[in-house]
Formats: C-alpha cells, sequence, structure tokens
C-alpha cells in the first residue's frame, strides 16, 4: 500500500557568502536563515501532509514556490534538512530520465543501463527489452550508439524506458511529451495509463487544464511554503482569491 507523510518537513539551501554580503537575485529575507556564520534559503519550510494509496496529487505554484525542491525531496534526491518523510512503496521520478545515459554505448546498452539504475532487476530488463524497443520505433537502429541518433529518437528511447514500468508512486515534473505527433499520443496513452495504474501520483505543472484533468488534491505552494492544501478545485479557488 503506497503511502507518503511528512512532518513539518524543510530544506534549506546553503548560500556561499557571509552575512552581510548583497548577492545578486537574492529571495526576500524572510525566506533566509543564519546559522552560525553561514546563510541558507528555506527553499521548503514545514511542509506536513498526508498521501494514500489512490490519491493524485498536483504541486501548484510559480515558478520557485518549491514544487520541483518537494518532488526531489519526495523522490529520494534530497534529503530534508528538518523534520521527518516517511514512503512506503516503490518510486518512479520521470523529471531526470536522462540519468545514467552514456553517448557512446548502444541504445540497448542504454535500456539495461538505465533499468540498473531505476532498480530493476535482470529478468525484468530482459522481460521488457523487446518491448521497450518496439515502442520506441528504433528497431533498425537499436544497436547503433546514441549519439548517432537525432534529439527525436533520444527521447522517444528514454521516454519508452522511463514508462515501461507502473510504479507504487510516480512523481512528475510536468507532463512529458516525446516525438512526432504520432508518438506524442501514443506517448500520452502511455503516460495515462502509467498513471491509472501507479499507486500515488504527484505531478507539478503550471498547466491548470491537465491538474484538473489528472488529479484529485491540490497544494499550493508560496515561497516554500503550504498555502493551501485539499480537493484540486477549492485550491485554485484560492489561488484565483475566489474562497
Amino acid at each position: 500500500m503506497a503511502k507518503i507523510l511528512a512532518h513539518e518537513l524543510s530544506i534549506y539551501y546553503p548560500l556561499s557568502a557571509s552575512p552581510g554580503t548583497m548577492i545578486t537575485g537574492m529571495p526576500t529575507t524572510d525566506n533566509m536563515v543564519v546559522f552560525g556564520n553561514k546563510r541558507y534559503i528555506r527553499a521548503l519550510q514545514n511542509l506536513s501532509f498526508t498521501f494514500t494509496e489512490g490519491q493524485r496529487i498536483g504541486l501548484i505554484g510559480r515558478n520557485g514556490s518549491g514544487k520541483s525542491t518537494l518532488l526531489r525531496v519526495l523522490g529520494g534526491i534530497y534529503a530534508p534538512t528538518s523534520g521527518s518523510l516517511i514512503t512506503e512503496g516503490k518510486i518512479s521520478s520521470l523529471f531526470n530520465i536522462n540519468l545514467g545515459i552514456q553517448l557512446d554505448a548502444s541504445g540497448r546498452e542504454n535500456i539495461v543501463t538505465r533499468g540498473l539504475i531505476k532498480g530493476w532487476s535482470r529478468r525484468q530488463i530482459n522481460e521488457s527489452i523487446d518491448e521497450i524497443i518496439t515502442f520506441s520505433g528504433l528497431n533498425d537502429f537499436i544497436d547503433l550508439p546514441m549519439r548517432t541518433y537525432s534529439a527525436g529518437m533520444r527521447m522517444r528511447l528514454l521516454f519508452a524506458i522511463a514508462t515501461s514500468f507502473s510504479p507504487e508512486i510516480l512523481l512528475l515534473d510536468e507532463w512529458i511529451g516525446a516525438g512526432d505527433a504520432d508518438f506524442q499520443r501514443k506517448a500520452a496513452a502511455r503516460m495515462n495509463g502509467l498513471v491509472d495504474k501507479a499507486g500515488i501520483t504527484v505531478i507539478a505543472s503550471h498547466n491548470r487544464s491537465l491538474l484538473r484533468r489528472v488529479c484529485d488534491i491540490g497544494i499550493w505552494l508560496e515561497d516554500g511554503i503550504i498555502k493551501a492544501y485539499g480537493p484540486i478545485e477549492d485550491v485554485y479557488a484560492k489561488v484565483d482569491g475566489k474562497a
């Protein structure tokens, strides 16, 4: 049973400059804390929430609000500075699908490498490799080095690898689309199926129609703080100042 439980979760990014030094583009002082002689920016501050099996959560907020940082904390890329995070279930994050790709290796070899990075067993990889190749449409090119692929070919293969298994917890930083119109239709159907099968899905996006279509829960982040959390239409009403 998939579950995510966060309690007063915070992330601080260290700043290299000493106190009193002006830094170009510095966020407001409300987001800054000082420990000893070091300054930190609070990217996330005291977030508490519980996501349970069957929920589809949309992260709402302007650029710099903390959406991508929260996704990376949920995906285990960043460790909380303070507070706690408990996750139950196998996680798949689709915001770094280029991780581990070797351009001098063949497409087939990269399928194996990406599968191992994602925690698949050799058996799972062997059972899935033909389907991945077929879905990507790279049958005649799969044993050529990836450096010989066009950008579209590379993206089709990476997308096919990334979406091959249905995770218990699916994390998305924007909706993935890839390739030409025909492949984008295939990709959309694949993404819809992946979300339907996942126990919990968390999506960060500026696309309201997408989040309203896919998600039932919304979290509105502003300067790393939760401004609203609940049914997604209620959250959008607060974002628009109608509630």
